[in-house]
């Protein structure tokens, strides 16, 4: 059984993560490095939002009786980049609240190590940041939560469950920002955010005895309903086809390592009044039976968004046409995937996912020019830490950009995120042990008349992948129990 992010043995032994902010200087080799004054200013900028009581890691870091049993953890750590966690390499755009160390940064704690990890002065350590306890970005205009907690066993399959939140509003609003946080951190590995303005999910919910329902609304699975199949590679609604996935209107979600969904100036989520929201998450047992009760926190914009967006994911749907279909032992997998931009956009966030096979993602540019740009490379892919990677600044791409995607896997005894001792062989599927890949591309119209248009033009790519290549055939041979030999 593959361990959650947090239960492992090993690893939580070296974590150490958290948002990074200003780098503190590298002090001359003959002076001896202290933490109070010396380790502390990175530490607290980069560690203690998350190594605090009440979040997802492990333990905290919020002083020098903290840190100092585990200084050689954090040196390896660090110097590793295995933390802060930051998945996103080198590319020709920069992100903004990029959580990487600088290497004076990674200096500094090297040289605390060898000079023994002394405290030093304890007054010249800085204060402790001000957290808002709870809430990453402060205390949100309104909080709902599940009004149950549901039971997830210890051990068996992964779950995807369904479970409505009445948000209780009696007035249209505009979302700029989602945050989420899950009671039992070690078990939910996703879950995706769906309004449902016409009670229908209220009515399934009613008819289990239980909390939630499964499958339905669209978001339970990211396929999961032949009528979800239907509506993507038929006449459906733009919109829904562009996102790749057939639904009730989306906003967003949270993944393990992800961070509050925040929209740029200007941009948001339109949610109107009755609607109740549907929180289609995905549980991965831990080993230990765990109740859990999610809270989501809204941040309202202060009007109307100026602009519309949507979602270039390449290859669509999470590269369930592809045909998926991974030897054992085979060390690198590829799947690619190529689109060419209709219209003149502007990206604002790019991010990738697959599961514990995913080894490299990359997505490039090549303008009309000839030129080329890398708007994301992830070169040792994390399954415990996947997040949307928000541009420092709207990045232009003018029409005739060609977008191109490559996902690879790592199904070889190497690869020691493999759930499976020995490999077996993976097909493309929706539990953790199976496997999927995709990178999406967040953008809006440079002329906002054109939306459309480059909905239409992802819709009908999406279309295209799906009839050319094998995964719908493969896929509908395994729902019929035909798929694994």
């Amino acid at each position: 059984m593959t361990l959650p992010r947090w239960s492992f043995p090993v690893i939580g032994a070296v974590v150490v993560g958290g948002v990074v902010a200003g780098a503190a200087a590298t002090p001359a080799a003959e002076s001896q490095v202290t933490f109070s004054e010396h380790v502390a200013p990175i530490v607290f900028a980069n560690c203690t939002s998350c190594h605090r009581p009440g979040e997802a890691a492990p333990f905290s870091l919020l002083n020098y009786r903290d840190a100092r049993p585990l200084a050689k953890a954090i040196a390896s750590a660090t110097a590793s980049r295995v933390m802060p966690p930051w998945k996103a390499g080198p590319s020709d755009y920069a992100f903004d609240n990029a959580r990487r160390l600088t290497d004076d940064q990674i200096a500094t704690i090297q040289k605390w190590v060898a000079d023994g990890a002394p405290e030093g002065d304890p007054s010249k350590a800085p204060a402790l940041p001000r957290f808002t306890e709870g809430w990453q970005l402060g205390q949100p205009d309104l909080a709902v939560s599940m009004s149950e907690a549901f039971d997830v066993p210890a051990t068996g399959p992964d779950v995807y469950r369904n479970f409505v939140v009445p948000l209780g509003l009696d007035r249209d609003v505009w979302v700029r920002a989602i945050d989420f946080r899950p009671s039992a951190r070690t078990v939910v590995h996703h879950s995706l955010f769906f309004l449902d303005t016409t009670g229908a999910a209220r009515e399934q919910d009613a008819l289990d005895a239980t909390p939630g329902f499964p499958g339905g609304m669209g978001g339970g699975r990211v396929v999961g309903q032949e009528r979800g199949l239907a509506a993507i590679l038929g006449n459906g609604n733009a919109q829904a086809q562009a996102d790749g996935v057939a639904r009730a209107a989306g906003l967003g979600g949270w993944a393990l390592g992800g961070r509050a969904v925040e929209l740029p100036s200007g941009l948001a989520f339109f949610v109107p009044k009755g609607s109740d929201l549907i929180l289609s998450t995905h549980f991965h047992p831990s080993g230990k039976a765990e109740h859990e009760k999610s809270s989501v926190g809204l941040y309202f914009a202060p009007g109307p968004p100026t602009q519309a967006f949507t979602t270039i994911q390449l290859p669509p749907v999470f590269g369930v046409f592809e045909g998926l279909d991974i030897p054992a032992g085979q060390e690198r997998y590829t799947i690619t995937d190529s689109f060419v931009i209709p219209v003149d956009v502007r990206a604002f966030s790019v991010g990738a996912h697959a599961h514990y096979l995913g080894k490299e993602f990359t997505l490039k540019a090549t303008l009309p020019d000839g030129t080329m740009k890398t708007l994301l490379a992830i070169g040792d892919w994390d399954f415990s830490w996947q997040e949307r990677y928000r541009f420092k600044d709207f990045v232009s791409l003018p029409k005739g950009t060609r977008l191109d995607a490559t996902v690879s896997y790592d199904n070889s005894a190497a690869n020691k995120r493999n759930p499976s001792r020995p490999p077996v062989r993976v097909y493309w599927g929706e539990e953790s042990n199976d496997e999927m890949g995709s990178i999406g591309l967040q953008v809006v119209a440079a002329n906002r008349g054109e939306l459309p248009q480059l909905q239409q033009a992802i819709a009908g790519h999406i279309r295209e992948r799906a009839f050319s290549g094998p995964g719908l055939k493969q896929l509908l041979q395994r729902r019929a129990g035909r798929g694994r030999q």
